[in-house]
């Protein structure tokens, strides 16, 4: 239950921090105002909180395991949102990183 509730932590930290960048994004670089940006700063608010939460102690090792979440979730919100069509390398990439996030946070330590 732990490594579930772990990976659901992840995927809420990505979804926050990628669509808080998105916002921003939006607000600045389309043009789209004030309330977007707004909106931004707070789910990027929100995911340094729900980063805070993630059963292992160690802040160091949360946040290097979540970049790989970051990576994957970044490919996956553009396929989503954006429309990107990622090529292989792009998959290939991601697949990297997630193994690196199961190393990194659920090899067993002994």
């Amino acid at each position: 239950m732990t490594v579930a509730r772990s990976l659901l932590l992840f995927l809420l930290a990505a979804v926050a921090e990628i669509g808080g960048a998105w916002l921003v994004w939006q607000g600045v670089r389309e043009q789209r105002g004030l309330l977007f940006v707004a909106a931004g700063m707070l789910a990027l608010a929100g995911y340094g909180f729900v980063a805070a939460f993630q059963p292992d102690p160690n802040f160091g090792r949360v946040l290097a395991a979540y970049g790989g979440f970051f990576v994957a979730g970044s490919l996956g919100w553009a396929v989503l949102v954006d429309r990107f069509r990622p090529d292989r390398y792009d998959l290939t990439g991601a697949a990297v990183c997630l193994l690196g996030v199961a190393i990194i946070m659920y090899a067993p330590r002994g």
